[in-house]
């Protein structure tokens, strides 16, 4: 009996493991400043799912992020009340649903000067591919930035890691978990 209960249990955990395991989403690291980046450009070259984050690093003194809604980004109105605000200089959002997310800098003259990226979140697709690292192409703003960019690093690092990959270490793990318990 106590047996039948050991694999009962085991068999629970095994799945939620594999399950927690793949619902992780890829990690989309952006350098937020203002100058010779096409945020927008970048965004619209990547793919990102429910349960991707995209982390926002930045010098808290200089910038903040605002999640604001399409017309607020669109006329870059930071005065408006945003639906959310990040100010800690390494800010994780994590998108839970398909949509277009929109952020700016509220800083003054920042949007205005293309510090603003619009994300669209879709349903992952098993025909995505995962796309290396890559640099967006210089916006018409890097000829006059308001503030000079960042010469040490690209302004945009993308690092993922996608579900399957975690997901086939779950199911793995779960297997020898299965053999050192001999169920």
């Amino acid at each position: 009996m106590a047996s039948f209960s050991m694999v009962k249990l085991m068999s629970m955990l095994i799945v939620i493991f594999a399950l927690f395991h793949v619902s992780v989403g890829a990690v989309h690291r952006v350098q937020w400043s203002v100058g010779d980046v096409d945020y927008n450009e970048w965004a619209s070259s990547q793919s990102f799912h429910p349960g991707d984050t995209l982390v926002f690093e930045y010098h808290a003194h200089s910038h903040n992020v605002m999640q604001v809604n399409p017309s607020d980004f669109k006329s870059c109105n930071s005065t408006a009340p945003p639906l959310a605000v990040y100010t800690s200089g390494n800010d994780a959002v994590t998108f839970k649903m398909a949509g277009n997310y929109y952020f700016i800098c509220g800083a003054p003259g920042h949007c205005e000067a293309s510090q603003k990226v619009e994300i669209k979140v879709v349903l992952s697709s098993s025909s995505s591919s995962i796309s290396g690292a890559s640099r967006p192409a210089l916006s018409p703003s890097a000829l006059s930035p308001v503030v000079p960019p960042p010469t040490s690093s690209a302004a945009v690092n993308y690092a993922a890691s996608r579900p399957l990959l975690f997901g086939f270490l779950g199911i793995a793990s779960s297997i020898v978990l299965l053999f050192v318990f001999k169920l």
